[in-house]
């Protein structure tokens, strides 16, 4: 079964640049380190030679990781996005019951930044939003209890 990996535009360019970084920039420094390290001799205790390779495992693994989520990705632009529900990339603005505002923006798993209200389609309160229109009420579980969140705005802009 295919996973869907929704993401905004920022959110695909971000992810391109973090693996440009790597290919070009931070592996090329790893491996010249590890080759450099191996030519004095003994690995077996040469600190920059077993620090360099466990770097370049890791560089590897986050290589191999973002080539496979940007070959899955389906970028979203909310700025084209037209709708009175709430779909991938609005921006939710709600009031709890305590007269609490809050601002979400409904993004890709690897867009998730809740400091800056960043919060995933994936994410319980995302699946919670998804399709419902300005002036209807969610309920979301949290640890105290039940916090009820009135859909008080929905816009669709870019995603900064």
């Amino acid at each position: 079964m295919e996973k869907k990996n929704y993401i905004t535009p920022k959110g695909y360019q971000d992810l391109v640049n973090e693996l440009d970084q790597l290919l070009r920039i931070e592996r090329p420094e790893v491996t010249a380190l590890v080759q450099w390290a191996a030519s004095n001799g003994d690995r077996s205790e040469n600190a920059d030679y077993i620090y360099g390779k466990r770097r370049l495992r890791e560089i590897d693994r986050r290589i191999r990781f973002l080539s496979g989520r940007l070959d899955d990705a389906q970028v979203v632009d909310p700025c084209k996005t037209q709708s009175e529900k709430v779909q991938f990339g609005a921006t939710v603005t709600t009031v709890n019951q305590d007269g609490v505002t809050k601002v979400f923006k409904i993004v890709g798993v690897d867009e998730i930044d809740t400091a800056k209200g960043r919060i995933s389609w994936q994410s319980p309160i995302g699946k919670n939003l998804i399709g419902k229109s300005q002036g209807e009420e969610i309920i979301i579980q949290v640890p105290a209890g039940e916090t009820v969140y009135e859909i008080v705005s929905i816009i669709y802009e870019s995603i900064e």
